[in-house]
């Protein structure tokens, strides 16, 4: 369980995204003024990472874009992900977090892997211990019987409008392409021939709510990794 403490980040989240952002190939461009607006966060078996998807909107009014950002949270470097940190920040409890996009995290991955098979549940962005019951998940069935978290990251590659990561569970004859959202966008639905996947709230900068495609899976039988 992820306990969520009521205390300060220096710098913050959001100040290490207004730098970050502009560097990733889906950023739309432009002065970067993000807000969150929604998300949720996943539980870590082994209490040692943080996981949170955050929505958050870049820009104002009628030209602001919501992006997903998938962040970890550790106590130390993740040895091998130096291209994938977004910053180090000091937390008023924890002391410094190394801050990761966490579609590169491969304990991220395993909790996304059992969120979309139906053996997690999303959590609630800033309280503990408290199921978010807004994010709905339609699970793809897997033919494996393993525990969720063994689940092993194969590998992951960005594109301008979304991030595939591609896992595997032990015994699994086929992989599976986890293919998370990078800009949303209520108008888009499921990807065809997605075998599941969830959807999510966030606001809009009129105060309005809207809800769209967080994530999708696909069972990749033709899968030789």
């Amino acid at each position: 369980m992820a306990v969520i403490h009521q205390t300060t980040m220096q710098p913050t989240k959001l100040e290490l995204l207004t730098t970050w952002l502009p560097t990733r190939q889906w950023h739309t461009g432009g002065e970067v003024r993000p807000a969150r607006v929604g998300g949720f966060r996943l539980d870590d078996p082994a209490g040692e990472v943080g996981i949170e998807f955050m929505a958050m909107t870049d820009g104002e009014g009628d030209e602001a874009t919501t992006y997903l950002v998938p962040m970890t949270y550790r106590a130390g470097p993740l040895e091998g992900a130096e291209h994938a940190l977004i910053g180090t920040s000091e937390h008023g409890v924890l002391g410094t977090r190394w801050i990761y996009d966490g579609a590169h995290d491969p304990v991220l991955a395993a909790q996304l892997y059992a969120l979309l098979t139906g053996r997690a549940q999303a959590q609630a962005q800033s309280l503990t211990d408290v199921p978010d019951p807004t994010v709905a998940v339609s699970p793809v069935a897997v033919e494996s019987a393993a525990p969720a978290p063994d689940a092993e990251l194969v590998r992951v590659t960005d594109s301008p409008d979304h991030t595939d990561v591609v896992v595997r569970a032990p015994g699994a004859s086929a992989a599976l392409t986890l293919r998370v959202r990078r800009v949303l966008d209520a108008a888009t639905g499921a990807d065809p021939g997605a075998d599941g996947q969830v959807t999510a709230e966030w606001r809009l900068p009129d105060g309005t709510t809207a809800r769209g495609v967080f994530a999708v899976a696909f069972t990749d039988l033709g899968s030789t990794v």
